[in-house]
């Protein structure tokens, strides 16, 4: 039995100490907002926040995250009211949407380090998150409008 905190539960699982993060989060909690993209940490869909930092869930046994606090896209906000959720809708950024949970996991760890980034700051935070769609510069101008709302100005 491995004990965690998702979402500010705590949760306890039965699974294998090297049974990936991703899958329990998704199969065993049923929390499938996190996304299963390439397996080997590379694309970012299955980005979630471990103790407060973006981690790659495909490749992080659950061994490591006992007692840990982990957040999924669900725990951000229960109606889409976090900053960068809102400024995700209102910069129109999802296409396919099926990176969006990993890219808005990232942009959130960004925005808790460096809450007024410049572009190169949002570059190399978000260049681990692939979007097949290619929707970069609006999920620039979404991290940017989340930073304003941050600080009181939007």
């Amino acid at each position: 039995m491995i004990t965690l905190n998702v979402n500010r539960n705590e949760r306890h699982v039965e699974v294998a100490p090297d049974t990936p993060l991703l899958w329990v989060v998704r199969e065993t909690l049923g929390l499938t907002g996190t996304k299963f993209g390439c397996g080997m940490a590379l694309c970012g869909a299955c980005t979630v926040h471990i103790n407060g930092e973006a981690t790659r869930s495909c490749i992080t046994a659950i061994s490591s995250v006992a007692g840990k606090k982990v957040t999924t896209i669900e725990g951000l906000s229960a109606d889409g009211s976090h900053p960068v959720q809102k400024a995700w809708m209102e910069e129109d950024v999802p296409q396919c949407g099926y990176c969006q949970s990993g890219q808005i996991m990232s942009a959130v760890a960004l925005l808790s380090k460096k809450p007024n980034p410049t572009d190169t700051d949002i570059d190399d935070a978000m260049s681990g998150n692939i979007c097949r769609c290619g929707t970069y510069q609006r999920i620039r101008k979404a991290i940017h409008r989340a930073a304003s709302m941050q600080a009181g100005k939007a």
